[in-house]
């Protein structure tokens, strides 16, 4: 758990306060011009992050006259830390030294006591550890800024990198259902579409004729949009991908005309009018999932679609009554029709309900906003 930082506001205001009550403790005696170069002082590190060298040289007279600390330590941490290049924190520091160690007046150094005109050891080292210690943590600060961006850098690159390297996996794997789809569901569909065709041309019956050309056109139709969604597939961009060819609300009668089910549609209260495509499409999508379980578990059953607005989207049943007779062979299911289903109603803002009704059969039924109503940036179910 990161320590909280206090504001940066706080940290300045409490270093003036601290330097003001230094300036008053040390020039309390002397007074004048040591106490107002102080205070000076103390006051310039108000200005030590935007104007760090202009703080800096605020303190340096006061650093002559007086006995002040806070505030030419803290101007000098200020330029150590926030300085890109060393010299100009050398200079300072040479600055502050100098003004630390040599007396003033500058007259006391040559016409003072002769036993003192020699270099002092000890002010030496003094002045040595007074600029040593802001220089040295003022670096410290800079180089552990300095890393923690590299660090971050470095992590950023690496969720690139793990990114990337989920949209190399996901671009095979891809690939591979593109293959996998080709290889086995379009080259069965396709020799369903030949036979159908076959025993279209020769079926002695006409009723067996028009079954075997509905179902080749159903073929071909799922042919089309197989190649399609194979193309989608083998994209290697993560774009938005246009899902063609895109079924509307219209293509809903001729949807139930051919699925070969005693079929009523009722969309009479929504005829002439326009929903967005994804709303439509959904519309579509759920009145064909619910006609394909009508095949597979209610054969012959009689089957009712309505279509209706309400609000700004639409709402659609597809309800199906007892079977006549119980299925005499059971067709492959693994229910994802009814999980994309309600996905896509996910992605509309809107519902899908399933369940069977007191008279022994089914009812489908989807709540499906518009998404036009909900502004701009509408998905794609």
């Amino acid at each position: 758990m990161s320590a909280v930082r206090p504001p940066p506001a706080a940290v300045d205001a409490a270093l003036v306060v601290l330097a003001l009550l230094d300036a008053a403790f040390s020039t309390d005696r002397e007074g004048g011009t040591p106490m107002v170069l102080s205070i000076i002082a103390a006051l310039g590190l108000v200005a030590r992050r935007r104007w760090p060298y202009l703080a800096f040289a605020l303190t340096v007279p006061a650093l002559l006259v007086a006995y002040v600390l806070i505030a030419p330590l803290a101007a000098l941490y200020t330029i150590a830390a926030t300085a890109k290049k060393r010299w100009p924190v050398v200079v300072c520091a040479l600055i502050a030294a100098a003004a630390y160690y040599l007396p003033w007046p500058l007259t006391e150094l040559a016409w003072g006591d002769s036993a003192q005109g020699r270099v002092d050891p000890l002010g030496l080292i003094y002045s040595a550890v007074f600029v040593g210690a802001p220089v040295a943590l003022g670096v410290l600060t800079q180089t552990k800024r300095d890393l923690s961006n590299s660090l971050a850098e470095i992590r950023s690159s690496h969720a690139r990198e793990q990114q990337l390297l989920a949209e190399r996996v996901l671009a095979q794997e891809r690939a591979r259902l593109a293959r996998e789809m080709h290889d086995v569901v379009s080259h069965q569909v396709s020799l369903i579409a030949v036979q159908a065709g076959a025993l279209g041309v020769t079926a002695p019956d006409e009723n067996v004729r028009d079954s075997a050309q509905t179902i080749r056109r159903l073929s071909v139709r799922t042919l089309d949009e197989l190649r399609h969604m194979i193309g989608v597939l083998r994209r290697s961009d993560t774009a938005a991908i246009d899902v063609v060819p895109q079924p509307r609300l219209a293509d809903i009668p001729l949807l139930v005309e051919s699925s070969g089910h005693n079929a009523t549609l009722d969309m009479h209260a929504s005829s002439g009018r326009e929903w967005s495509e994804p709303t439509e499409r959904a519309a579509y999508r759920t009145v064909q999932e619910g006609l394909t379980n009508v095949s597979k578990h209610a054969p012959g059953a009689a089957v009712s679609v309505s279509i209706k607005p309400r609000g700004t989207g639409l709402h659609v049943t597809v309800r199906n009554g007892p079977p006549p007779a119980p299925p005499t062979g059971e067709l492959p299911t693994g229910g994802h029709g009814l999980t994309g289903l309600r996905e896509r109603a996910d992605l509309l803002g809107g519902r899908v309900d399933a369940g069977p009704t007191e008279e022994g059969g089914f009812l489908l039924e989807a709540t499906l906003p518009d998404v036009r109503s909900h502004g701009s940036g509408a998905p794609t179910p």
